[in-house]
């Protein structure tokens, strides 16, 4: 069984190409995904519209999955506009057209934010995945916001049992050791060295079971792999609520942390029942893939 990527950003169209970032298609992203031995791909949402991202509105991702249902899936986004009160429905329609999931969320609001905690109130009654990117500070970096040692999330979390979260970013990633930056140009970096024990992160999956991780990008998988022992450990601890994911946007782009897991599953370092689980078997069951 090929790996579920849940985490993809893609355009319907060609993209003309720019200095800062080279967009690829669906089409054109198939054959890297065969490459990687990834067999479906999850597309993140730029929102309702297309003005902050040149790719992947919740119309553009409908009509990839549309279009290639084989090989694409889909999460949506809201645009915010401070009403809480039309979440619901805009969710539902999303729902109603194939989304499996809210994603990326990236509203730069602080979590408690009565817009969010909208969002994920209707999330949970919907069954709809939240995956979140979590920035330091408003106004600093795209996300949603939460302070050191996370305890807006945590809030969350104890607010609304029924809906799944799902952890992504350096800001989220960098508390899985004890010793988190505080400071904001440090909490959105990727975490190094050895884990100390106490972090955030794992005490709140040990602590909340509808926390999920997006383990996408270099923020995931420095937590991981910056600590083996310890990332082994997490892997084969939190193996149901784990997702492996790229947050890849072209066909240049290649994280390593793909190319670990098969490793350590190969050498026996991480199980097969945690590897099949975080590699595809949570994205069939908590998503219906």
């Amino acid at each position: 069984m090929k790996k579920i990527d849940l985490h993809l950003h893609l355009s319907f169209d060609p993209v003309p190409k720019s200095d800062t970032l080279l967009v690829s298609t669906y089409k054109e992203m198939l054959p890297h995904l065969e490459e990687l031995g990834i067999g479906k791909g999850v597309l993140m949402s730029s929102g309702e519209r297309n003005f902050s991202m040149p790719m992947g509105s919740n119309e553009e991702n409908c009509r990839i999955a549309a279009a290639d249902p084989e090989h694409y899936a889909w999460m949506c986004n809201l645009d915010y506009d401070g009403d809480p009160k039309t979440v619901y429905d805009r969710l539902s329609v999303c729902k109603e057209k194939g989304a499996v999931g809210i994603g990326e969320l990236m509203i730069n609001r602080r979590l408690d934010d009565p817009f969010l905690n909208a969002v994920f109130e209707a999330a949970g009654k919907l069954n709809l995945p939240v995956t979140f990117h979590m920035s330091p500070e408003t106004g600093y970096s795209y996300g949603v916001v939460d302070d050191p040692g996370l305890p807006l999330l945590e809030a969350c979390l104890k607010r609304h049992p029924h809906t799944q979260f799902l952890g992504h970013s350096q800001t989220f990633w960098i508390e899985m050791s004890a010793d988190a930056p505080t400071d904001k140009e440090s909490r959105n970096q990727w975490g190094k060295g050895p884990v100390i024990p106490g972090g955030r992160v794992p005490e709140l999956f040990k602590k909340y079971p509808n926390l999920y991780g997006d383990l996408s990008a270099n923020s995931a998988g420095c937590a991981i792999m910056r600590d083996p022992a310890f990332g082994l450990e997490f892997l084969e601890t939190y193996a149901d609520r784990l997702f492996f994911a790229t947050d890849m946007v072209n066909t240049e782009m290649v994280f390593p942390l793909g190319q670990w897991l098969d490793e350590q599953a190969a050498n026996g370092a991480l199980s097969r029942r945690a590897y099949e689980k975080i590699c595809f078997k949570n994205a069939q069951t908590v998503f219906g893939l």
